[in-house]
């Protein structure tokens, strides 16, 4: 199984009213394990930084102005993420930008089944707890120290450690679900196709003369229709 965890940083918190993307970030994941395999693009706004945002992710006007508008950059991210389940922290918000992007360049938005929010995973399993990213670090003991400003790359791969965690720790199903690189719940098989092979020789059986006896009889009292005697 594939996904994708992601994050992005922008101009704003609305993007009906002018606010665009300027950076998104994101980490493979193969069966709930990092694959290495990383998307990051800074994008150019076309339009000015407000110092709010600029407080939060550092990105400025003059860092920005030489990266690539968005609409040159749009299907390499759509690319890579491919048919992935899209793995966010308030998947909400990230999704409304992207998919404003993807409207302004008349190509077709990400439908929002695509996507997976761990706010609301951390919400149902922490109920009345702090669910922000640092939070969450915290309660999971996972090192953001490098976290002094938001930047969409770092933060998809401290939030693919949370989502690890908040769905039972990294390799959950013991990647009996990997067969030599192949994904095989993603085939609709849920049991690993690892071959099996025979015992050279059957095991000592553990049954005593007693107990076979003891069955013995059991199932003579139960008469000849019995499911032992066929």
């Amino acid at each position: 199984m594939r996904e994708i965890v992601w994050d992005t940083e922008t101009t704003g918190f609305d993007p009906q009213s002018g606010d665009r993307l300027v950076e998104i970030g994101a980490v493979e994941l193969f069966n709930h394990m990092p694959t290495g395999k990383v998307y990051h693009q800074y994008i150019n706004p076309e339009r000015s930084m407000p110092q709010e945002a600029f407080a939060v992710h550092g990105l400025g006007d003059d860092f920005l102005a030489d990266k690539p508008v968005f609409k040159t950059v749009a299907q390499d991210f759509l690319d890579f993420i491919g048919d992935a389940k899209i793995v966010a922290h308030n998947a909400k918000f990230d999704m409304r930008f992207i998919n404003a992007e993807l409207k302004w360049v008349g190509i077709d938005p990400i439908p929002m089944s695509q996507s997976l929010d761990t706010l609301e995973i951390a919400r149902r399993k922490f109920p009345g707890a702090q669910n922000s990213l640092d939070a969450l670090c915290r309660r999971f003991g996972i090192d953001n120290s490098a976290r002094e400003k938001h930047g969409a790359l770092l933060d998809s791969e401290i939030l693919a450690e949370v989502y690890l965690e908040l769905i039972g720790g990294r390799q959950p199903d013991f990647a009996l679900s990997v067969v030599a690189g192949q994904d095989i719940a993603g085939q609709g098989g849920s049991k690993s196709q690892v071959p099996i092979e025979a015992r050279k020789s059957p095991l000592k059986s553990k049954l005593t003369d007693a107990e076979a006896k003891a069955h013995q009889e059991f199932v003579e009292k139960l008469g000849q229709g019995a499911l032992w005697n066929n």
